[in-house]
């Protein structure tokens, strides 16, 4: 993680806090590989660096040492313009990021990755109050906006400040697997996002992770892979090889949820990744994702989230998206 004075101090301490929790969970489940995660702070040069609210960071060495890395992000914070000035900085940006496995940023770090030119054409987000400050930076990006996070191909960016800890699970799920992505999420009180949405807008950690744990994780990783297959208490009951009866006070009981109200939790999740990563019709996504027609699924997102699938779907992937 780059920082620099005036960093926004959960920028770096909430996603780095994910990286290590990771790392503590597989040693303590017996993992005896190489160190899964060595998280790092980089400065402009070893020292404490002092963050926007007046607390510091010790930055073991200078980001000029830095030779090689799995993964670099950029934090952001109050001292962002001060760091937009420092040219060495932006040139080492440019450089060194592309050169990693992955690379982001946090918050309104996104304005040092476009003023190192590396969100050109790109997707790319940022926190709320700086997306028109992005936009002046590099007019040729490819801004999405009111989300938690975007992926890019190997580039990462997040809004604001706790958004970063999202992005970091998402991180974690893609190197180790959703299981332990859900297990740091519950180790720190937190909610995971499948699709880089608002944090909330997926079923509550409590439900993903008694899916994992209970007799109905094979029926819920069926679910999850078939979504517009015909998912009616009868038939879900008939692949537990149970009564309809028996099977739905048991799944409530075990879930916390009703067999409907998790079918059309997964089958949103759905929607909402197709609407966000294709240009397929809003009534095919509907059809595919088991709810039928567009007018169901717009039902279903203004009762969610208070907005239409097709704004939804602009939100997500910025203004050149149409809507079908």
């Amino acid at each position: 993680m780059v920082g620099f004075d005036g960093f926004q101090l959960l920028d770096v301490t909430g996603p780095l806090e994910v990286f290590s929790s990771a790392s503590r969970l597989l040693r303590a489940q017996g993992y005896r590989g190489p160190e899964p995660y060595r998280v790092e702070l980089l400065a402009a040069a070893p020292g404490l660096v002092r963050s926007s609210s007046g607390l510091g960071i010790h930055a073991a060495r200078s980001w000029r040492d830095l030779d090689a890395v799995d993964t670099l992000l950029v934090a952001g914070g109050g001292g962002i313009a001060e760091a937009l000035d420092d040219a060495e900085l932006v040139q080492w940006i440019r450089v060194q990021a592309p050169r990693a496995r992955r690379y982001g940023s946090v918050c309104t770090g996104a304005l040092l990755l476009a003023r190192a030119g590396l969100l050109e054409g790109r997707r790319a987000t940022t926190h709320w109050a700086a997306v028109d400050e992005l936009e002046r930076l590099e007019p040729a990006l490819r801004l999405v906006r009111d989300v938690v996070f975007v992926r890019d191909g190997r580039l990462w960016t997040s809004a604001g400040v706790t958004a970063g800890m999202d992005m970091a699970l998402a991180m974690v799920g893609e190197d180790w697997g959703r299981k332990l992505a859900l297990e740091v999420a519950q180790q720190l009180v937190m909610y995971i996002s499948r699709a880089g949405g608002s944090a909330q807008r997926g079923p509550p950690l409590e439900v993903q992770v008694r899916a994992l744990e209970s007799r109905f994780a094979h029926l819920a990783t069926r679910v999850q892979e078939q979504p517009g297959a015909k998912l009616s208490v009868d038939t879900l009951a008939s692949w537990c090889g149970m009564s309809p009866r028996h099977f739905a006070r048991c799944f409530r009981k075990e879930m916390g949820v009703t067999p409907a109200q998790f079918v059309e939790g997964v089958r949103f999740e759905a929607a909402c990744q197709a609407l966000g990563s294709t240009a397929a019709p809003v009534s095919k996504i509907a059809a595919l994702c088991g709810f039928g027609s567009s007018e169901t699924l717009r039902r279903v997102f203004m009762r969610r989230l208070g907005v239409t699938p097709g704004i939804y779907r602009r939100q997500r992937l910025g203004a050149d998206a149409t809507a079908a």
